[in-house]
């Protein structure tokens, strides 16, 4: 089964993985790890609340699964942010991560508001 940038039970596991692997390099400080624990659970959360709206049984459920994901990679978002401004990490080695932190939150984002449209159809 071939996977492509456009299935996104694969990108946020790709995802989640990505930040399994951030989380292993972090130094070992305290700060860090406080700020990685942070980022590894909110991380791992998207595609596992992804996968939980999936199985949504109204499009409310849908709706509200998907805001949770939403959620996790906003809280992702800003715990890349500390780590790259607090100097825990250098700010080039979290851009990739950080671009594709935005670009999945743009594709939850379009997601919401098509199913709100198709929920309240006017």
């Amino acid at each position: 089964m071939s996977h492509d940038a456009t299935d996104l039970r694969y990108r946020t596991k790709a995802y989640a993985l990505r930040i399994i692997k951030l989380y292993q390099i972090l130094p070992k400080s305290g700060e860090a790890q406080v700020i990685g624990k942070q980022v590894l659970r909110s991380g791992t959360s998207v595609g596992a609340q992804y996968r939980e709206a999936c199985r949504a049984k109204s499009p409310a459920d849908f709706i509200s699964k998907m805001e949770g994901s939403l959620q996790e990679l906003d809280e992702t978002g800003y715990w890349l942010e500390l780590l790259a401004e607090s100097g825990i990490m250098p700010a080039n080695q979290l851009a990739d991560l950080q671009k594709e932190n935005s670009e999945l939150t743009a594709i939850f984002v379009a997601s919401v508001v098509t199913a709100k449209k198709n929920k309240n159809p006017r």
